[in-house]
């Protein structure tokens, strides 16, 4: 066998020996990878490919390049407004639903077991009920029959009714709001999950250690032991608010007025279900795929360095 000059193994030996140590655990798990490669990563290898293409679903394929991305950048307003919208939504409702999550777990764990059931039923359930964001249109009726509308005219604030849901200045805003109101899903029953698996002798061992009080209780114990949770719970709210298009489609319209409730994943729609421009589509998928890969990077970084 070929090794470097310092007599090093290289890395395809490595990979063989761990193959061959491990083959029955590979083989376990080659159904799974081949579905995963076959239905996750295959298509958006050739998502990428077509990015480079211009295909409107009736001819073949044709090559062209950096052309999809300059349009993009260099012609397209509206994705660029799209792009603003999707950033601000993200920077917004990513955080502060991912804080509300633990928090709401944290605070739900320390119930007693059929209370702590039923409280998390009631914050989980507009995560699973279907279109329920719509009662949301009542509220925010752009007639004197809404609710908002109503009860700050009741009180003297506006005089006549805000279109709330039709005014540029209002509607990501509402948009974000209703996100964050449906974000208690699967990050938040993850959580619920990681603080009932943590090992109750930890409290005992730290407070023998000098741990005095919650905080420090939450900062050196409960989140070191449930990063596997925290992690997969950043990954599902990043993909959350980057991805956010049936909530902001049934509120503001499609498209939005101004297109000021326009994020990427409608733009997407747009040209990819609508247009059928698939080229154009699937560079708008990467760009979008590109940023969200880079924001689960930055959180792991940062997870990593929780409890230190």
């Amino acid at each position: 066998m070929v090794k470097l000059p310092s007599g090093k193994p290289t890395f395809f030996q490595k990979v063989k020996r761990n193959i061959s140590i491990h083959k029955h655990s590979y083989i376990l798990m080659a159904p799974y990878f081949t579905l995963f490669f076959l239905f996750t990563v295959l298509p958006v290898l050739i998502s990428i490919g077509i990015s480079f293409t211009y295909f409107n679903m009736l001819e073949a394929p044709r090559w062209v390049g950096w052309d999809n991305y300059a349009r993009l950048f260099l012609e397209d307003d509206v994705f660029l407004i799209s792009l603003k919208n999707t950033i601000v939504f993200a920077a917004v409702t990513g955080p502060v639903s991912y804080i509300a999550c633990f928090v709401f777990a944290w605070v739900i764990n320390e119930f007693p077991p059929k209370f702590r059931a039923f409280m998390t039923l009631i914050f989980f359930a507009p995560s699973i009920s279907g279109n329920i964001y719509f009662i949301w249109l009542v509220v925010f009726s752009g007639d004197t029959y809404g609710y908002a509308n109503g009860f700050l005219m009741k009180i003297g604030l506006i005089y006549e009714p805000i279109q709330w849901l039709q005014d540029p200045k209002y509607m990501l805003a509402i948009v974000m709001l209703v996100q964050l109101w449906l974000s208690l899903g699967t990050s938040f029953l993850a959580f619920i999950a990681g603080l009932q698996t943590i090992d109750r002798t930890l409290f005992e061992a730290g407070a023998i250690d000098g741990i005095r009080n919650r905080w420090q209780e939450l900062w050196y114990i409960t989140l070191p032991s449930m990063k596997p949770q925290l992690l997969f719970g950043a990954v599902i709210q990043i993909t959350t608010s980057f991805a956010v298009a049936d909530v902001s489609m049934a509120l503001a319209g499609f498209p939005s007025v101004q297109y000021a409730a326009h994020t990427i994943v409608t733009h997407l729609i747009d040209y990819g279900t609508i247009r059928f421009e698939m080229g154009y589509a699937s560079s708008i998928a990467t760009i979008l795929f590109i940023i969200m890969m880079a924001t689960n990077l930055i959180t792991q970084k940062l997870l990593r360095k929780v409890g230190e």
